[in-house]
């Protein structure tokens, strides 16, 4: 069916409205007076019953195309109240009056439809039908009240046009990932969308300090308020980038306050946009980092370049400790045992010649150990196989007569062959084994082996080859664990036990130029383990 027209069925005025509707359409399609009389009063029967006792009832009047040679106009009159039912006498003279009478109630709604064939469907074209369209939509207003109907439909019109626009408007709005609200000139927030009450968790309902410290870097905040102060006086746009609180992080947005203009220009209220940028500022910060690590980078070279002279200034201190200090040392002490060769016991006391002796002696080893500590440097060696069992067998002869004097027991299981400097790893073993021998109140005893693997191992045994020096010396306190490895430490006087307090801190400089690690355990009066790591690549 093409519809013609609809009326709200409401009052006394919309029946007569329906009455002359009727007749002019039945008329325009070239019907016979009595015809229109009598399609337009089965028509009002209907409409007054609907009135008096129905609810939300609807008039449409159109045009039903049957087929090119069969044509009607049809009235149907919608209501959600069995109007039947509710004035049967009302339906029987419609019926009387018109024999194409149909009605159905289902589902709370009732549905009259009122047909009357059209004499001549010939003439009534698609053209024909349009303009009856036309006439009623621009038809004059039969009365003030006509008048005032048609306004008011308009206006329906209108709100649903509006109303449907809201709603697209909201849904754009919720459905893109932008936070957005709507201010006006008093800070109120009047509007937010979905997705900013979401990510706020409580409402926002006044744009100020309160309430943005709730969520907004209070670094940020001041900074964003004046941006806005500035923005409402110059009636402006303010743009900035500000850090947004998520969980215990904040995360970096682009805020945007406009003016929300209207068609003519005016505005009362402000949009604003927060739009996550995060992504792009960690782009901008990595680059920006990788600049400074260049500036590190050379900074660092340049440390380096010194490092290197200040390293071959150390070579020529150590070749002067080596020949210019030695020598005149090694002289004087040919003076003085040649000198006390003539003198007797009383005398050698008398000038102090033992302890001058001692005092040189001990200078002697001290520019030895110097020397040894300083060649021990990180420079590209060739690392060849070294089998630790041949270098500790040579070790044990270097120290048999204080190994012989004390009477200590040796015990020396199975040891890897090695990548290493054999030089230093010599000499890394001699000083642990010595100062196994030396720290010793009782008869040493010294076990060392590769098959133990210690419970905190500080590395992987898959990727480290782990030997132990065990001995049961007079070990340490573990507050001590730092300082042994540092250069002139001694726990112990002098007069208590020799050295120069240089030897472990040498040991460690050997396992660092290997790329090794050098720990300990120890308990003092039962003894002391030494653990060394050694890369096995």
């Amino acid at each position: 069916m093409k519809e013609i027209i609809q009326i709200n069925l409401d009052n006394e005025m919309d029946l007569i409205l329906a009455h002359k509707r009727c007749m002019k359409i039945a008329e325009m399609c070239g019907m016979a007076s009595s015809f229109q009389t009598r399609f337009s009063t089965a028509v009002s029967e209907v409409a007054r019953c609907s009135i008096a006792k129905g609810k939300d009832s609807l008039l449409i009047i159109g045009i039903n195309i049957i087929k090119a040679t069969k044509k009607e106009i049809v009235a149907i009159i919608t209501d959600t109240v069995d109007l039947k039912s509710c004035s049967p006498e009302a339906f029987n003279y419609a019926s009387r009056i018109s024999g194409n009478i149909e009605y159905s109630y289902y589902n709370n709604q009732s549905t009259t439809k009122i047909s009357q064939p059209v004499v001549s469907p010939g003439l009534l074209s698609d053209t024909k039908i349009k303009g009856l369209i036309d006439y009623f939509k621009f038809e004059p207003p039969l009365s003030p009240y006509d008048e005032i109907r048609k306004k008011n439909i308009e206006l329906i019109a209108l709100s649903e046009k509006l109303a449907e626009s809201e709603n697209k408007y909201k849904q754009l709005a919720n459905t893109i990932p932008i936070l957005i609200c709507v201010i006006n000139e008093r800070n109120n927030v009047l509007l937010t969308n979905e997705s900013l009450e979401s990510y706020l968790k409580v409402p926002l309902p006044v744009f100020d300090k309160k309430n943005l410290s709730n969520f907004i870097h209070p670094d940020d905040v001041d900074a964003i308020l004046e941006g806005w102060s500035k923005a409402k006086s110059s009636r402006s746009d303010f743009l900035a980038e500000t850090r947004l609180k998520k969980g215990s992080d904040y995360i970096w947005h682009l805020i945007s306050i406009m003016p929300n203009r209207a068609e003519d220009g005016t505005f009362s209220s402000w949009l604003v946009y927060f739009v996550d940028i995060n992504a792009q500022k960690m782009v901008v910060e990595t680059l920006k980092d990788n600049t400074e690590l260049k500036v590190i980078q050379r900074e660092l070279e340049s440390v380096n370049s010194k490092l290197v002279f200040k390293n071959k200034e150390l070579e020529q201190f150590a070749y002067i400790a080596s020949h210019d200090l030695q020598e005149p040392l090694r002289k004087i002490m040919i003076m003085l045992s040649r000198a006390g060769e003539h003198l007797s016991e009383d005398q050698r006391k008398q000038y102090y010649f033992d302890r001058i002796t001692l005092a040189a002696g001990r200078l002697s080893n001290l520019i030895a150990d110097v020397l040894n500590y300083s060649r021990i440097d990180n420079k590209i060696q060739l690392f060849e196989e070294v089998d630790l069992n041949v270098t500790l067998s040579e070790i044990l002869g270097d120290l048999s007569l204080i190994i012989e004097e004390k009477n200590a027991i040796i015990e020396i299981k199975s040891l890897p062959t090695v990548l290493g400097l054999d030089t230093q790893l010599r000499q890394l073993f001699y000083n642990l084994v010595n100062n196994a021998l030396k720290f010793n109140t009782a008869q040493p005893s010294v076990s060392i082996s590769a098959e133990i693997i210690p419970e905190f191992a500080a590395a992987s045994p898959e990727n480290y080859h782990i030997i132990s020096i065990a001995d049961n010396g007079i070990g340490m306190e573990s507050q001590y664990s730092e300082r042994i490895f540092n250069m002139f430490q001694r726990l112990h006087e002098r007069d208590q036990y020799g050295g120069n307090g240089i030897g472990l801190a040498l040991c460690r400089r050997i396992i660092e130029n290997h790329n090794g690690i050098i720990n300990f355990t120890s308990t003092p009066g039962k003894g002391t383990t030494f653990w060394i790591y050694l890369p096995k690549k």
